[in-house]
């Protein structure tokens, strides 16, 4: 991006800490912005991830949409990802010490999340280290010079790790070395800004104390708050979203791998005030653009947010195929006139197949417990006839399945 097209550092700020929890500090962030524009020099800007292959959800993307933004702003961003920390278990917000990860895991993940990032992030850009680069190569004398940097009674000021001392449980050494191991990635990789989750914060800050302590300038933090799931709703006390964070445990998410019209639908359902929460955290429009939809309709500024989103995890025709399957199918309430078809066999030496397992299997519930809970819910027809019955079974047959309100499924059985 030439200069004359660059914001001015003040502009950027605006458009980097957008929505942003914690930002350590602005006025620094201000005046690297500043030289970074007078040298040309981007800023070098990490955000770490454990190789731990969720099935990544919007809430997941909040962290990745602003790393987009500083690359889109002409800045060097850093995917770490932790393939060393992975192999410890990052406790923050855990009541109790997480399982390590095998080798064989960690190097699975990694993948899996490499092909997640880049629907978002620029893959021609974007830096991908890990952090085995520099941990592989130091021996216990240099692990025990790094925890010899931290005091104990410090790193017991962490929240869970107060919280499980407190109420007598176990916390383990290599727990406490692991905020230790994240901020050392700072050092390594000489990070001018690093992001992450308000829940990151501790650890972010270790990492400009041990940036001090080996001579470097210490990196700006800047914490993203957790994405409210879909259910959330303005609190007109406080005038703020109020709600659980997306999960997919909840039901209430979006995830990124989800079919288009079911992700279109999901983000039509939410209210107007969620919208302009999830525009703030999740869109790729300016805040200028952004103010500009708010002077319009409520329902178009909905259905570009929808839009948006579907086209940036599966291309902008299935995007518009989604809006014309929502006016078909939920606004005018007409049938589709495609739709997908599948083939289920019957289990062997049956004649019968749960129809949660028909669920399950063809991706209308992500699990047979969530399955019985759409038909407990009054939420399939079959043939057009709504389930009531969560233990039912089909016989060989072909059937039209409706879940919900816009997914449809022509199933052939046996």
């Amino acid at each position: 991006m030439s200069e004359r097209a660059l914001p001015t550092p003040e502009e950027q700020l605006q458009e980097l800490t957008r929505g942003a929890a914690d930002v350590v500090t602005a006025e620094d962030l201000l005046a690297r912005l500043v030289k970074s524009r007078e040298t040309g020099l981007p800023l070098r800007v990490k955000a770490g991830f454990d190789p731990t292959a969720p099935d990544l959800h919007l809430g997941h993307t909040v962290l990745l949409q602003r790393m987009a933004r500083f690359q889109r702003l002409g800045h060097q961003v850093i995917f770490l990802i932790g393939d060393f920390t992975g192999r410890i278990g990052d406790p923050t917000g855990k009541s109790a010490t997480r399982p390590p990860l095998t080798d064989e895991q960690v190097l699975a993940n990694a993948e899996t999340y490499k092909a997640q990032v880049f629907k978002v992030l620029d893959p021609e850009t974007t830096e991908i280290r890990f952090n085995g680069e520099w941990f592989a190569k130091q021996s216990a004398t240099d692990l025990i010079g790094l925890a010899a940097k931290y005091p104990v009674a410090r790193m017991l000021e962490r929240d869970d790790f107060s919280k499980r001392l407190r109420e007598g449980r176990s916390i383990s050494i290599h727990e406490l070395l692991y905020p230790l191991i994240q901020g050392y990635d700072s050092v390594a990789l000489r990070a001018d800004v690093e992001l992450g989750g308000t829940d990151q914060l501790f650890n972010l800050l270790v990492g400009r104390d041990l940036q001090r302590d080996y001579g470097q300038r210490p990196q700006v933090v800047l914490t993203g708050p957790i994405l409210e799931g879909l259910d959330a709703k303005l609190d007109p006390a406080t005038g703020k979203i109020v709600g659980d964070k997306m999960s997919k445990s909840l039901g209430n998410y979006v995830g990124i791998a989800e079919p288009p019209n079911e992700q279109f639908g999901k983000l039509m359902s939410i209210t107007d005030d969620l919208m302009w929460r999830y525009y703030e955290l999740l869109s790729d429009r300016s805040l200028t653009e952004i103010q500009a939809l708010r002077a319009g309709h409520p329902k178009e500024a909905k259905v570009a947010l929808a839009r948006e989103i579907v086209a940036r995890f599966h291309g902008a025709p299935a995007a518009e195929a989604a809006v014309a399957h929502f006016e078909q199918v939920i606004v005018r309430k007409e049938r589709p006139e495609e739709i997908e078809e599948r083939a289920l066999p019957l289990p062997e030496g049956q004649d019968h197949i749960p129809l949660a397992a028909v669920l399950e299997q063809t991706g209308l519930a992500s699990s047979r417990g969530e399955a019985r809970r759409l038909v407990a819910q009054g939420g399939l027809s079959v043939n057009g006839e709504r389930a009531t019955d969560p233990q039912a079974s089909l016989a060989a047959g072909e059937y039209e399945l409706k879940a919900g309100k816009r997914r449809f499924l022509r199933v052939r059985i046996g």
